[in-house]
């Protein structure tokens, strides 16, 4: 498989969007690294060849910076996963932005209450990261908990959203 790349700057840094032949985004993030995203995806699941290019997701990511926070909401993401984390991070995507929930509340969301660490773990390896949302999840207590991109990012990506919606 063939892979485009592009990277285009934020007021969060440089954000690096994975995505392939359909224009699927595969992996993203806020790095100008593009192994830090290649590294995000299962081994057997990484485009064989890489190559810079316009994405149709740059777009959206430009369109969420001006303040149109649901620009993301229709970009066509591909993952691969099992049933769990399938269902997961679609659920992810259907968390509203300004309202960020819990693990706890995004477990039972996804019909196992009791399995938080199972939901965190969705989140963690969550690789198109802004698309599929994982960074609207916090702590029970409403802290930040974790996000690969650094809790300054999530931060500021949940003031955004506040702010906008």
């Amino acid at each position: 498989m063939t892979a485009l790349t592009q990277t285009v700057d934020t007021p969060d840094g440089p954000f690096t969007i994975l995505a392939d032949e359909q224009q699927r985004v595969l992996a993203s993030g806020w790095t100008a690294d593009h192994d830090a995203i290649l590294v995000r995806l299962p081994v057997a699941h990484r485009p064989v060849d890489v190559r810079d290019g316009e994405t149709d997701a740059a777009a959206a990511v430009r369109a969420y910076y001006a303040g149109d926070v649901t620009a993301i909401d229709t970009v066509e993401v591909a993952q691969h996963g099992t049933a769990l984390q399938q269902l997961g991070w679609a659920a992810l995507r259907d968390i509203t932005p300004g309202e960020p929930l819990t693990y706890t509340s995004f477990a039972a969301r996804l019909g196992i209450p009791k399995a938080v660490r199972a939901a965190a773990s969705i989140c963690a390896r969550n690789a198109p990261a802004l698309f599929v949302p994982c960074h609207r999840v916090l702590r029970t207590d409403g802290s930040l908990g974790g996000f690969a991109w650094g809790l300054p990012v999530k931060e500021r990506l949940l003031a955004r959203e506040a702010v906008a919606i």
